[in-house]
């Protein structure tokens, strides 16, 4: 880390309401640990249950591990700030959580565009479903959409590292990003603002054209089906992805898809409380409550220990 005049940055956060940050501390402490509990039980059933041993439910349990890390990421910080009022994180503490949270962020949406395909695979290409989508296959697309964020971070990172904090070190946000920070550099931030938007279209735009595309021949295949029974078995094993694929992109869209730093950070600071929190929260019961073999692993697993106690 180089060095620089201002050392420390103080946090802003939602609001300097009292009795506002006692609501959101209980509220944004429930929806963390909701999460953590939500994505790990999917780690565990997708692990330990055999029938959930297949591709679909590998790119899950991966889904879900990016999901814990992603809001981990920032929201326990948030919490310490709401509940002791310390507001101060150093340097180096908010370039690690600027570049961990994007990290995150960039490798979820490569890997919701690999489930797209991975559906693609199982509804129009189905006798060879298990042959093309093999673990090794999985495994391979996994660590394609982990090295795809890493490389798409790695420009972002090495502008910010070169910024300059001269007049003030007061963040108007709750955690640490790029277009807070830029607001209050005095470098020139012209060239980091446009690699930003460059990276983010970049992202949003590969991965959501391996989405349409795959969708687009899902849904014609869907409709070629004779039996209206097996078209609502289709759609149902993807509706969950959609749901997902659609608040991931819509907070895209609100977050990083703009065209200057110097924008009002206040639709920001709300969406980012919903990805970082109520995003992570919400999608382990997306799956699970739509997904029939999901909740059979889940009843048989409670099963399983109940016994195990009742000896």
């Amino acid at each position: 880390m180089r060095n620089h005049t201002v050392t420390t940055f103080l946090l802003q956060g939602l609001t300097d309401d009292p009795q506002l940050k006692a609501v959101l501390f209980i509220f944004l402490c429930l929806t963390y640990m909701v999460s953590l509990i939500g994505n790990l039980t999917i780690i565990s059933l997708t692990t330990v249950d055999p029938q959930l041993k297949t591709a679909m439910y590998y790119f899950l349990q991966n889904f879900s591990l990016l999901e814990i890390t992603f809001t981990t990421a920032c929201m326990p910080r948030y919490l310490y700030s709401l509940s002791t009022g310390y507001n101060t994180i150093t340097y180096n503490s908010c370039i690690t959580q600027f570049y961990f949270v994007d990290l995150f962020a960039v490798t979820e949406f490569f890997l919701l565009a690999t489930m797209s395909y991975d559906r693609y695979v199982a509804i129009c290409k189905p006798l060879h479903y298990v042959t093309i989508m093999n673990s090794r296959v999985c495994r391979r697309l996994v660590l394609c959409c982990w090295a795809a964020g890493l490389l798409i971070m790695l420009p972002p990172l090495t502008l910010v590292l070169q910024l300059e904090f001269c007049d003030s070190n007061v963040i108007d946000h709750f955690g640490c990003d790029a277009y807070p920070l830029l607001k209050i550099s005095c470098s020139q931030t012209w060239l980091l603002e446009q690699t930003l938007i460059v990276c983010a279209v970049l992202t949003f735009v590969m991965t959501l054209l391996c989405v349409v595309l795959s969708y687009i021949s899902i849904i014609k295949t869907i409709l070629q089906f004779s039996s209206a029974k097996q078209r609502k078995k289709a759609f149902s094993t993807c509706s969950s992805h959609m749901i997902v694929i659609s608040l991931s992109y819509g907070s895209c869209i609100f977050i990083y898809v703009k065209p200057s730093a110097k924008d009002s950070m206040a639709i920001n600071k709300g969406v980012s409380v919903l990805t970082t929190s109520v995003a992570p929260m919400l999608n382990p019961f997306i799956y699970t409550l739509r997904n029939k073999q999901v909740r059979q692993a889940f009843r048989s697993t409670v099963k399983r220990i109940s016994l195990l106690l009742r000896k």
